[in-house]
């Protein structure tokens, strides 16, 4: 099993409800799944204890075959770096760096860095003239094909996904979400994509919904 949370609760300081409460999920290699629910519902905080962004009071997330429970933040870190790979909503570039080394970051920080497959990557998603510009020259579309292509550069073996066209106009938003499960198709990964879309999430071969806490 390539993503397994079991029994998952996670609670915040000050609030009076868990915000998971006795979740579990299992993803496969190669599983695409689409993860809805209103907001609060604990969307967001699934997909960051998968990613290791954040540690369940109780349960257990494992990613392949890891639990991550035990991990320090250096371990959970090491994980990201090596197998899991997160798009933001918030696209998360750096701003100091150009399109080229953007794409390049997180393969460079996993010994990974293959310049064909980035610049593979950056034609495929409309980015080969863009290479040289910085994140602010570009358009929202444009940055959030620099985070995907980011992420994919690092060749993860789970992709998490947050609300990763939420911020787009719904005909870039399309392009961008055909292009992100293309990309993942092709290299065997499993994805997790959390969306408010309903008509996006029924393009997914699976889907939970969260509502408080729970899956339903």
């Amino acid at each position: 099993m390539l993503l397994e949370l079991c029994d998952v609760v996670k609670r915040y300081p000050g609030a009076e409800a868990a915000v998971l409460r006795g979740v579990s999920v299992q993803v496969q290699p190669g599983e695409m799944l689409a993860l809805t629910g209103e907001s609060g519902s604990g969307k967001s905080t699934l997909l960051h204890l998968a990613g290791g962004l954040d540690v369940a009071d109780s349960g257990r997330v494992l990613v392949a075959g890891q639990d991550l429970t035990g991990l320090t933040d250096a371990g959970r870190a090491a994980l990201r770096r090596t197998t899991v790979g997160v798009i933001f909503q918030q696209f998360n570039l750096i701003p100091s760096l150009d399109v080229a080394d953007n794409i390049a970051f997180q393969a460079r920080l996993a010994g990974r860095h293959d310049p064909a497959r980035a610049a593979g990557l950056a034609e495929r998603l409309g980015l080969a003239a863009q290479l040289r510009k910085y994140p602010e020259q570009l358009s929202g579309g444009q940055q959030q094909r620099v985070a995907i292509a980011r992420t994919l550069a690092a060749a993860p073996r789970l992709v998490l996904a947050d609300e990763p066209t939420g911020n787009l106009d719904e005909a870039t938003a399309d392009a961008v979400f055909d292009l992100l499960c293309d990309l993942v198709r092709e290299t065997g990964a499993g994805l997790v994509l959390v969306t408010h879309s309903e008509r996006l999430a029924a393009r997914l071969p699976r889907r939970l919904h969260l509502q408080a806490g729970v899956v339903r």
